[in-house]
């Protein structure tokens, strides 16, 4: 690995610190019609990069090899060719490379299309493709570039708010969209074109904008001749899967009464789906054949599933951990799939769960703490998204900060996802303050009952957690000790100015316009508007080439924290938003603690 000798000690290092530099693999992604080749993402160099495995042969491959890191790659449906997306430093601009399964020179896929952002991309069996791209100047626009030496690419598709490439049929005559031409990006649209961008059919559960209901595509059929679609629909106020099939014009129901969010793939054969069922932080995998009376469950361990495929044989292979226990690719056979090479990651502590009354509901938070009795110094770590939801998954984040003595909650605020749609959707307009009144609640019953310190709370998040950060340190300035905000919005209108498109309309639907439109919104929701009340000394890490929380508004509020004097330190590194350089991330957990132990104090108590 980068930067250690082969004969160096790993076990000499803090526990914190293997986990890192533990080497581990994505969910390998197979080819459609040569399923023994995939590709599958490490961080084995130090780097986070693509690498290609044989499994007939059992040789892998780097694939990638770049200074920033790649994670974004695709397999073509014969497995002769691997695209994968080109960026600069971590900018999320630029475009598809592609190179022979078995090695050799990377060349652009598609020629004719200049540098954007990505929007989606499906590869057809006939070398075709289908390239969904988003700039600032043409909004979305979605290209079928045919086989290479086969023509230039042609424009199918294009608006001013946000779409993609949902997928193509098994024999490339359909291609199926999701859009949001209503103008709100929180809830997709769908239509289904053909190759000349004529449409076939069109499904809208919003009605031209007018309900809060989204639909998702998640993947026609795998078999010749089959046009169904399966699709994720929020009808009955949460996601779960059904079939339509946009040439006969029908909708099938499947009777998949699983609490949680209900996602779906599609069996190889078409026979079967595999259910991807999230419930209360916790994952579990589902077989489901339609006509059925119900699903069959797919024995895995208690925890989390990151991510679940099924093969050719009839076995699923599944990425999975808990918060105590390392990631690992199993499969249902009882076998390891791909076991990385070198030191496993040290466990840590398990999860316990809290669920606390909050002003909109029962609210859901994971603590672990560290050895001993409480209070403890507590870290309030707040996920992105907002979008998103924390899990009984394995972070090495939070279990750095347990090693160090501090207790870590992680709260499931509104907006979350994973407990229905109404509790995803509930921070709208009131963008920001929403979240912070669940975490406030989960606050006051963390020191109430007896878990945390509460002259040692520390908040901290990272994008969409960094910037509740900042908004937590200006709007609570007497319930926080400390605050540690990375890639976070700072200056919510200048953010808006400076991000990539996509992040332009979800900031128009979160809080209904732009900064000209509803000024006052932005200015309730921003965290420079509160800059001066914040007390805490604050952290702030920042990429300078990030899209989506740009360093243009970050300076902005370090400036104003600057002006009065106010304590805070500031860390800015080359990369975009977040880095996939192992070194680099622990360097900014090396920090963070740092800066927390500097001015929390707490001597032995807090040391490792």
């Amino acid at each position: 690995m980068e930067g250690m000798s082969e004969s160096e000690n790993v076990s000499t290092m803090p526990e914190w610190e293997q986990r890192f530099r533990a080497p581990r693999v994505s969910l390998p992604d197979w080819a459609e019609d040569a399923p023994d080749r995939s590709l599958f993402v490490s961080n084995a160099t130090g780097t986070y990069e693509l690498y290609a495995w044989d499994r007939a042969g059992g040789q892998q491959r780097q694939v990638t090899d770049r200074p920033n890191g790649t994670t974004d790659g695709v397999l073509t449906p014969d497995g002769e060719a691997i695209w994968w997306f080109s960026d600069t430093d971590g900018d999320e601009f630029g475009v598809w490379m592609r190179q022979p399964f078995g090695g050799g020179e990377d060349e652009p896929a598609a020629p004719g299309l200049a540098p954007s952002y990505p929007a989606g991309l499906a590869i057809g069996r006939d070398g075709s493709a289908v390239i969904g791209r988003s700039t600032d100047e043409d909004g979305t626009t979605i290209h079928l570039v045919p086989a290479p030496g086969s023509g230039e690419a042609v424009e199918i598709y294009r608006h001013r708010e946000s779409a993609g490439v949902g997928d193509l049929s098994h024999d490339g005559t359909l291609i199926a969209l999701e859009h949001t031409e209503h103008g709100d990006a929180m809830h997709s649209a769908l239509r289904v074109v053909r190759p000349d961008g004529s449409t076939v059919a069109e499904l809208d559960d919003t009605e031209g904008g007018t309900k809060e209901l989204g639909l998702a595509v998640l993947g026609f059929a795998p078999v010749a001749g089959d046009p169904r679609l399966l699709v994720g629909h929020q009808r009955r106020g949460r996601w779960e899967p059904m079939i339509w099939d946009p040439v006969a014009g029908t909708e099938t129901a499947l009777p998949v009464d699983l609490p949680g969010d209900v996602g779906a793939e599609w069996y190889p054969d078409g026979s079967a789906l595999l259910i991807e069922h999230s419930f209360e932080a916790r994952s579990e995998l589902w077989r489901y054949e339609p006509g059925a009376a119900e699903p069959v469950r797919v024995e895995t361990p208690a925890g989390t599933v990151s991510g679940a495929t099924a093969r050719p044989d009839g076995t699923v292979e599944y990425l999975w951990s808990s918060a105590a226990q390392p990631p690992v690719v199993r499969s249902t056979s009882g076998a390891v799939v791909l076991d990385p090479p070198g030191a496993k990651a040290p466990a840590s502590v398990a999860v316990e769960d809290a669920w606390v009354e909050g002003p909109g509901g029962r609210i859901h938070a994971l603590v672990q703490k560290p050895a001993g009795d409480g209070p403890y110094p507590t870290v309030f770590e707040i996920h992105g998204g907002p979008t998103w939801h924390d899990s009984d998954a394995f972070a090495s984040g939070p279990a750095a900060w347990v090693d160090h003595g501090f207790a870590v909650v992680r709260v499931n605020y509104r907006g979350s996802t994973g407990y229905g749609r109404a509790w995803t959707d509930a921070l709208k307009h009131r963008v920001g303050l929403i979240e912070l009144e669940d975490i406030a609640a989960v606050r006051d019953w963390s020191v109430k009952s007896g878990l945390a310190d509460p002259e040692r709370l520390v908040l901290a998040g990272g994008s969409w957690g960094g910037y509740l950060t900042l908004l937590g340190l200006g709007t609570q300035p007497d319930a926080w000790a400390l605050g540690l905000a990375s890639v976070p919005v700072a200056d919510y209108v200048t953010a808006y100015h400076d991000e990539m498109e996509a992040l332009k309309a979800m900031d128009r639907t979160l809080l209904g316009g732009t900064p000209e439109e509803v000024p006052e919104r932005f200015e309730a929701s921003s965290p420079l508007t509160y800059v001066d009340a914040v007390r805490a000394p604050v952290y702030i890490s920042a990429g300078v080439n990030d899209p989506r929380c740009p360093i243009r508004q970050v300076e902005n509020y370090v400036d104003r924290l600057a002006a009065r004097g106010a304590v805070h330190e500031v860390y800015r590194y080359d990369a975009g938003h977040g880095s996939l350089v192992v070194e680099e991330r622990i360097k900014q957990v090396r920090l963070e603690l740092e800066f927390a132990l500097k001015h929390l104090g707490g001597g032995d108590v807090l040391g490792a």
